[in-house]
């Protein structure tokens, strides 16, 4: 098999690679959510958006598109405030 760029892993691919485990682990976290299969009090609920916002972040810094980075730091405060919830059992 010939190789291709996209065989090589390198710092751009794991960070393409982390922005895509973001995309889905929130819209997963919002999906799981808005069907009823857990809860917002949910620790995997919190830990989703925590690390997918983390995630998006990340590969959006190295993109230099900083809407996304600043949307992404208010989903993770909002994340943390949750898991905190969570912890206290709020």
């Amino acid at each position: 098999m010939p190789y291709t760029d996209y065989m090589y892993l390198n710092r751009s691919n794991v960070i393409e690679g982390l922005g895509w485990y973001g995309v889905l682990a929130v819209v997963g976290a919002y999906g799981m959510l808005s069907l009823g299969m857990i809860s917002a009090n949910d620790l995997v609920y919190q830990l989703l958006n925590l690390t997918g916002a983390l995630a998006i972040m990340i590969d959006a810094y190295k993109d230099g598109n900083m809407q996304p980075v600043v949307l992404n730091v208010v989903w993770a405060v909002i994340a943390v405030v949750g898991l905190w919830n969570v912890w206290v059992g709020w």
